[in-house]
């Protein structure tokens, strides 16, 4: 593990030369392998920020038990590439020559060995992850739906060919004809109903190609693909109060959790947290609202700047809202918003006394620039829905798994 960190912590220092060189070996050596990518430059760029992040993301978690599940699900939503066993050979030797091409006077036998190794149990897990998949590949799916919530935030229904399944928290990666060859992943903002339709919140980031696609320019009757769902964002257990806490199109998934905490609900009853950069943004709020009537164990907090003041006083706001509540030891607290909310949030939790065995949130490498449910997929969706991002979220690392 010292070594692999060490290494990389070299490579990090030339990070776009590597991430450049990996792709130069592997189409020069594998042309066929061209094909499966995204044709446009502005795709790859995003195609190359995923991989150094996705690269990152295995080398911070080398020791937690987050990372199995987290190269599992990736193997099995790696199916709607078709990726074969060649393509992995194919992509670890590139990895290893791009790695030595950065490495210089570092790379030396036994760092070349500690890769080896390493990538050999990324590849092992990602395709053991693969062959547990169940389904097709893909579904195909079509938009029954579409709904706008001002230029820039949509929300599609859609109905799956085939049955589609998932739990309340997953998200699903998409790729629509409009942006051939890319995938983007978005969290899904129901729990399974009867008929088998599903909602996509999807917020569009500038120069989001698929995003735009999605929130602009798609209409009902058009087919999607879906990969396989993911995550691990789903409910635990009915006999411990809960905590829902969501920032932006990160309401998604939580939303898909409050329906099905409405059939079940905990005896000791739900704390409800939306955040967003102002009250003009809270774009289900009538749905909210609606289910805090209709549910006498559900409480819910809107975290907002005061009118007039800059959108980053939603992060004190915040703060001193969950500073208020007690009980934190006892509740088991759902978090879903981009990684940098995420991550400052838990830290928050943790110092509050909540059970870091108890805040449920999904694994996701930090993006890449410009890059944007889930790259693991990345994250569940912007906390803001217009730039600019706020003070916790790096410009280099703003559209968590939409774009």
């Amino acid at each position: 593990m010292r070594i692999l960190k060490s290494s990389f912590a070299v490579v990090e220092r030339r990070a776009e030369h590597a991430v450049k060189y990996f792709y130069s070996h592997l189409f020069w050596h594998n042309p066929a392998i061209r094909a499966l990518f995204p044709s446009a430059s502005h795709d790859m760029q995003r195609q190359r920020d995923r991989l150094f992040a996705a690269l990152t993301h295995v080398i911070a978690h080398l020791e937690h038990d987050s990372l199995l599940p987290y190269l599992q699900d990736l193997g099995r939503d790696h199916r709607k590439f078709l990726a074969r066993p060649e393509h992995y050979a194919a992509v670890g030797a590139s990895l290893l020559a791009a790695l030595a091409e950065t490495s210089g006077a570092a790379w030396t036998p036994v760092v070349e060995k500690a890769w080896s190794e390493a990538y050999q149990v990324v590849a092992d897990a990602m395709t053991a992850g693969a062959a547990t998949g169940e389904g097709p590949p893909w579904w195909d799916a079509e938009i029954v739906r579409h709904l706008a919530y001002g230029e820039d935030v949509g929300v599609l229904t859609l109905r799956p060919e085939a049955p589609f399944p998932y739990r309340p928290g997953q998200y699903t990666s998409v790729s629509s004809a409009r942006v051939p060859r890319t995938w983007r992943t978005y969290s899904i903002g129901n729990a399974p109903r009867p008929d088998g339709t599903l909602d996509l919140h999807v917020s569009r980031i500038e120069r989001g190609r698929l995003s735009t696609a999605l929130v602009r320019e798609a209409r009902p009757g058009e087919m999607l693909r879906l990969g396989a769902p993911g995550g691990a964002l789903t409910f635990r257990r009915a006999d411990r109060p809960v905590s829902l806490i969501a920032a932006g199109t990160g309401w998604a998934p939580v939303r898909a959790l409050l329906e099905e905490l409405a059939g079940h609900p905990p005896a000791q009853g739900v704390r409800l947290f939306v955040v967003a950069r102002d009250t003009a943004h809270l774009y289900d709020r009538p749905l909210i609202d609606a289910y805090a009537a209709a549910f006498r164990w559900l409480a819910v907090t809107y975290i907002t700047p005061a009118p007039g003041r800059h959108r980053d006083e939603a992060t004190a706001r915040l703060a001193t809202a969950l500073g208020n509540r007690g009980l934190w030891p006892d509740h088991d607290v759902y978090l879903s918003g981009p990684p940098g909310f995420v991550d400052e949030t838990a830290d928050l939790l943790r110092g509050l006394g909540a059970d870091p065995g108890r805040i449920f949130h999904d694994t996701l490498p930090a993006a890449g620039t410009g890059h944007g449910p889930g790259g693991r997929p990345l994250g569940f969706g912007e906390w803001f829905l217009h730039r600019p991002a706020p003070h916790w979220l790096d410009p280099s690392q703003r559209t968590p798994r939409h774009g």
